[in-house]
């Protein structure tokens, strides 16, 4: 079945209107209402004539004929009300990432042509700073926040615009080939926005059922009643992934009280108070203050079912540390991209905690290094994960990154998100990690997520970010960014010798730079660039 993101929700709520679908605060808002919300801005979007002006069929996969509206927001009901208020109105939303200084921000809003944006007014000034740049950005939506800056010139309240806009659905036919668009993190090079057909991305990235063949379908499996809370920044893919695979399992969507960082008393208390079941975070950054905040309070978390890593893999003392204080907790390492959608899953729970090693998910492969072949299980060749079935389209505006990224191979066409992987001999997948931040040493390839686990094996290290910097004896050396828990104090010899315990000597940091706060991204990724800086120098900036 194909179909649209907006027609499976409007499907959903029609059954169980009253029921909540979106809790931010004090605010709990039914299916019904969501309905109505959404309905409102996607027609405040198409009275301003936002739409589609080139149907699908006509373009290339890298081109879109959408406008876009780009959502530069802290997470709250606006995120979510503002993306599927899109879809609706055939206008496709852009993730921005809140941290951006302007010349980042203007650069994003340029490469993705957006032409119209809703924001908090936290960020009203950086806006206001690169507007002049962008004279395709017209239509401008403000959120009301805690920061109490005033409306920008030329901007309408979002508020405002929702209660003039009607709660009927737009004068549009939405089509399954419609757009989500998703940038990359950026965090080795520009980001760079992936363009979903919606149809795809409802199965791939949005949990829908894959066998479903009509709506009723998807309703009737929609009977989960799952409580979700997101700890992940909405701007981030996996924010989006988890929200809407919730709505499409029938439940409801939680959103932490404090936005603007990761609060873990904040979460805690909501899964206290809400009994909520299933915990969406992003590796270690966010796991370790959890387990801390847990460790100095008492909360009855006994309601939680599922703790989900997405972005981001799980160390294995930091999934032991959780399986501890969570009795019956299971924990998910989902591993996937911007690129790919889902890509693999691996359960954790109770004297089970792994790392590194997925099972084979469907329509995931091994190809060979140099592009021809499939691998099969038990190849000893070092080879790139890859997912083949309902892929995105490509980059937007760059055919070029769109054919190296989505090879056909034997007539079949591939995504190779770009993370090195081998396949075992039990068809399961070991995976090695990011080519992109892969460290070329003595003729070796060292790949950095494989020593930072290494690392942050010791007790005392609180994070760990790896880089490679210049050498003049083996091209290239490993250089440990290293965050040490509060108090503690612990010698370089030491974490030399827990590491090796874990990975080859020829893998080991041949220095070591320790920083007050290891630098990552409000998603939990790591800053590899932040980490190249502080490799060279010797310091953090």
């Amino acid at each position: 079945m194909r179909t649209t993101v907006g027609a499976v929700h409007e499907a959903i709520a029609a059954s169980r209107p009253d029921e909540p679908c979106l809790v931010f605060r004090d605010r709990r808002f039914t299916w019904h209402e969501v309905t109505e919300r959404t309905r409102r801005f996607a027609n405040a979007l198409h009275d301003r004539g936002l739409g589609t002006h080139t149907e699908r069929s006509a373009l290339p996969g890298w081109e879109s004929g959408q406008d876009h509206l780009a959502l530069y927001l802290h997470n709250g009901n606006e995120y979510l009300e503002a993306m599927l208020g899109a879809f609706k109105a055939r206008v496709a939303p852009v993730n921005v990432n809140y941290r951006y200084v302007a010349e980042e921000l203007a650069y994003l809003l340029a490469d993705s042509g957006a032409v119209a944006i809703v924001f908090h007014s936290a960020f009203a000034a950086t806006l206001q700073e690169v507007r002049g740049r962008l004279p395709q950005l017209r239509h401008f939506f403000q959120v009301a926040d805690e920061s109490e800056v005033g409306l920008l010139p030329g901007a309408v309240w979002y508020e405002d615009a929702l209660a003039a806009a009607s709660n009927e659905p737009p004068p549009v036919e939405p089509s399954p080939e419609d757009l989500y668009i998703l940038y990359t993190g950026g965090t080795t090079g520009r980001p760079k926005g992936v363009l979903w057909e919606q149809a795809d991305a409802i199965v791939e990235c949005f949990g829908g059922l894959r066998s479903a063949a009509t709506l009723d379908d998807m309703v009737a499996a929609a009977s989960s009643g799952r409580r979700a809370l997101m700890a992940a920044p909405f701007m981030h893919g996996a924010g989006h992934w988890v929200s809407f695979s919730t709505w499409h399992a029938g439940g409801t969507v939680y959103v932490q009280s404090v936005p603007e960082r990761l609060d873990p008393a904040d979460v805690w208390s909501i899964v206290e108070r809400d009994r909520i079941d299933f915990l969406l975070i992003v590796g270690d950054s966010f796991a370790r203050p959890l387990v801390d905040e847990l460790d100095r309070t008492a909360y009855d978390v006994s309601s939680l079912a599922v703790v989900l890593s997405g972005g981001a893999t799980l160390s294995v003392g930091l999934k032991r540390d959780l399986l501890d204080r969570i009795p019956g907790v299971m924990i998910l390492d989902g591993l996937g991209s911007s690129e790919s959608g889902g890509l693999l899953l691996d359960i954790s729970t109770a004297g089970s905690a792994t790392s590194g090693r997925f099972p084979a998910g469907d329509n995931v492969h091994v190809i060979s290094e140099d592009l021809t072949r499939e691998l099969p299980p038990g190849d000893p060749e070092l080879g790139w994960l890859a997912k083949s079935g309902g892929l995105a389209l490509g980059y937007l505006h760059d055919a070029a990154k769109t054919a190296r990224t989505y090879p056909v191979i034997d007539g079949r066409r591939y995504v190779i998100p770009g993370d090195r992987a081998r396949r075992l001999a039990d068809g399961s997948i070991e995976l090695h990690g990011r080519d992109s931040v892969t460290i070329n040493s003595g003729g070796e390839k060292i790949f950095a997520e494989e020593v930072e686990s290494a690392v942050k094996a010791h007790p005392a290290v609180y994070d760990c970010v790896v880089a490679g910097r210049p050498s003049e004896r083996w091209g290239s050396e490993v250089v440990a960014v290293v965050q040490l828990r509060d108090g503690e104090s612990v010698g370089i010899d030491e974490l030399r010798t827990e590491a090796a315990r874990h990975i080859a000597r020829y893998k080991l940091p041949k220095d070591w730079v320790f920083v007050p706060r290891v630098a990552r991204s409000p998603s939990g990724k790591a800053d590899y660039r932040w980490a190249r800086s502080v490799a060279e120098t010797g310091s953090a900036p």
